[in-house]
C-alpha cells in the first residue's frame, strides 16, 4: 500500500495537476453555490473538458469539484435559507437562523471546519478499507436497502418531532412525489395524468429549488421584512466561539464522519441521504433538542461532516465494483470507461497508483477548501448588503435557470413553481417542508426495492428478516417504530393517578379554610 501511495503522490503533486486541482475548486465553489447547480450537475458540466486531460487530472477535478460544491451550497442555505446542493437541505434553516442572529458568519465558519475534518477522515476511510467496506456493502441486497430507506425516512420524526402528524403529512405528499411516473417494474404510468412530461417522473432538484428558494421569494414578497435588516447584519467571525462550537461538539464531527462514511459506501446512498439521517441522529442524541430549528450549531457540525465524508466514500462502491454510489460517480464511471480503465475487484492491482491518485486527490481537494472556503464565505456575505427588492429577482431567475438546466425542460420551471406555491402554503401553516425532501430523496429507494425483494420472493414478507443484516435493521427499525408508541402508553398510565392528586389537593383547600 505504502508504494502505492507514494506512486500517487508523485503523480498528484505535479504543477500542472495542482493547478487544475486549484481551478477545479474555483468552479466547484461558484457551481455549488447556486441553487439547482448541483454537485451532479456540476460533474457533468466538467466531463467535456475531461476529454482533454489525462486520467489522474480527471479524476483529480472532478473530486475536487464534488467536494468543493457539497461545501458552496451551505452558503446560500446560511444567508438566504436557499440550500445549493441536495446535501445542504438538511440544516439551511438551522444556519439561516442562526445568520438572522447576526451569526451566519460563525455558522458557515462550523459548516467549512467540519466538512474538511468530515472530508479528511472519509479520504483516510477510502484509502485504507476502500476493498473491505466495498465488500461489505455488496452484502446488501433488496431487503437491507428496504430497511435502510426505512430508517432513513424515521429520521422525518426526528427532524419534525413538534409536531410528528403534521410531519408524517409532509413526509406522505413527497412519498407521493416520489411515485408519480412510469412504475419501477411494470412500467405503467402513475399520477401522469397523461401528460408525457411526466413519464419521467418528478425529478427531486426542481422540487428542491421551488420549496426553498421560489418559497422563500414568495414569503418575501408576501411578507416585507421590516426592521429585520438589522438582524441580518452580520458580526464578524469570532473563531474563539468556532473552534469552542466545534470542539464541544466533537463527538458530532465524528459520528458524522462515521455516518457519512458508511452510507456513502452503500450504492444509491450518496451525501444526501448521509445528510439527512445524521442530523437526525445528532438531534434524537442531544442533550438540548427543543433548540433545533432555532439556530442551534449542533445539527450543523454533524450534517457538514457527514455530507463531505460520504462525498468521499461514495467513490468506494464506484472503484471496487463498478456500482454507481450516487449520481456523480456515475458519471466517474463513464470518465473512467472514456480513459480505458475498467472499474472493478482487479482495479487495485492493474491501476492502484491511479485509484491512489484520487485519494490523494480528495486529502488535496480537502486542505484547498479551507482558504477557499474562507474568501467564499467572505464573498458571499456580501449578500447581505444588497436590498431585498434587488436581491430576490435574481434569486428568482437563477433557480428558473437551474431548474430548467436539469433535463433542459420547461417541465423544470413548472416544478419548481408549483413546489413553491406549495411549500408556502405548507410552512404558512406550520407544516414542515424536511420531511417532503426527505420523501423524495428515500421513496423511490424505498419502493424499488420493496418491490424487487417481493418479486424474487414470490410475496414472502419473512425474507425481509431472512439475512442476518437485514434481521438486525429490521429490528431496529421496528424498536424505532415503537418508541413512540410505547412512550404515549407510559404517559397514558401516569395520567389517570395526575387528576385524583389534584382532585385530593384541592379538596384539602376548603377545608384548611
Amino acid at each position: 500500500m505504502m508504494e502505492n501511495l507514494l506512486a500517487a503522490i508523485d503523480l498528484v503533486f505535479r504543477l500542472d495537476i495542482l493547478l487544475v486541482i486549484l481551478g477545479a475548486c474555483v468552479f466547484g465553489i461558484f457551481a455549488g453555490a447556486i441553487p439547482g447547480i448541483s454537485a451532479t450537475v456540476a460533474v457533468a458540466l466538467l466531463v467535456p473538458i475531461t476529454f482533454f486531460m489525462e486520467p489522474v487530472a480527471a479524476l483529480a477535478a472532478i473530486a475536487t469539484a464534488v467536494a468543493m460544491a457539497i461545501f458552496a451550497g451551505d452558503l446560500p442555505g446560511a444567508l438566504l435559507r436557499i440550500p445549493g446542493t441536495p446535501a445542504s437541505a438538511a440544516y439551511a434553516e438551522e444556519a439561516h437562523e442562526m445568520t438572522r442572529k447576526g451569526q451566519g458568519a460563525n455558522a458557515l465558519t462550523i459548516a467549512l471546519f467540519c466538512s474538511v475534518l468530515g472530508g479528511v477522515v472519509g479520504t483516510l476511510a477510502l484509502s485504507f478499507s476502500a476493498p473491505l467496506l466495498a465488500e461489505f456493502s455488496l452484502e446488501f441486497q433488496y431487503y437491507e436497502y428496504f430497511w435502510l430507506a426505512c430508517i432513513g425516512l424515521s429520521t422525518a420524526a426526528l427532524v419534525s418531532a413538534t409536531n410528528p402528524v403534521k410531519g408524517l403529512v409532509s413526509l406522505s405528499i413527497g412519498l407521493l412525489l416520489a411515485m408519480v411516473g412510469l412504475d419501477l417494474i411494470s412500467g405503467a404510468p402513475r399520477f401522469t395524468f397523461g401528460t408525457f412530461e411526466l413519464m419521467e417522473g418528478i425529478h427531486f432538484i426542481p422540487v428542491m429549488i421551488g420549496v426553498f428558494a421560489v418559497a422563500e421569494v414568495m414569503r418575501n414578497l408576501i411578507h416585507p421584512p421590516r426592521g429585520a435588516e438589522a438582524d441580518t447584519r452580520e458580526q464578524p467571525v469570532d473563531y474563539r466561539a468556532v473552534g469552542r462550537t466545534v470542539w464541544r461538539y466533537r463527538n458530532n464531527v465524528a459520528r458524522g464522519s462515521l455516518i457519512g462514511t458508511l452510507v456513502g459506501a452503500l450504492p444509491g446512498a450518496g451525501s444526501d441521504i448521509a445528510s439527512w439521517v445524521s442530523f437526525g441522529v445528532a438531534k434524537r442524541f442531544s442533550r438540548t433538542p427543543e433548540k433545533f430549528g432555532t439556530g442551534h450549531p449542533e445539527g450543523i457540525v454533524a450534517a457538514s461532516a457527514s455530507n463531505n465524508a460520504a462525498t468521499c466514500s461514495t467513490w468506494i462502491p464506484s472503484i471496487v465494483f463498478g456500482i454507481p454510489g450516487d449520481s456523480v460517480t456515475a458519471i466517474v464511471i463513464g470518465v473512467l470507461f472514456l480513459k480505458g480503465l475498467e472499474p472493478g475487484p482487479t482495479v487495485f492491482v492493474e491501476n492502484a497508483p491511479l485509484v491512489y491518485s484520487i485519494f490523494v486527490a480528495f486529502l488535496i481537494a480537502n486542505l484547498f477548501l479551507i482558504p477557499v472556503g474562507y474568501v467564499a464565505i467572505k464573498l458571499a456575505k456580501q449578500l447581505l448588503r444588497v436590498p431585498r427588492d434587488v436581491l430576490m429577482p435574481i434569486i428568482l431567475v437563477f433557480t428558473m435557470v437551474g431548474a430548467y438546466a436539469i433535463n433542459n425542460s420547461m417541465m423544470g420551471i413548472a416544478t419548481a413553481l408549483a413546489a413553491g406555491i406549495l411549500s408556502f402554503f405548507m410552512q404558512e401553516n406550520d407544516y414542515p417542508v424536511a420531511p417532503l425532501i426527505l420523501g423524495m430523496v428515500i421513496g423511490v429507494l424505498l419502493e424499488e426495492n420493496f418491490m424487487q425483494a417481493m418479486i424474487a420472493q414470490r410475496g414472502d414478507l419473512t425474507a425481509f428478516f431472512g439475512r442476518p443484516i437485514a434481521a438486525v435493521l429490521g429490528t431496529v427499525t421496528i424498536l424505532i417504530w415503537l418508541a413512540p408508541i410505547a412512550a404515549y402508553i407510559a404517559r397514558r398510565r401516569k395520567a389517570p393517578a395526575d387528576p385524583k392528586e389534584a382532585r385530593a389537593g384541592s379538596g384539602a383547600g376548603p377545608s384548611a379554610r
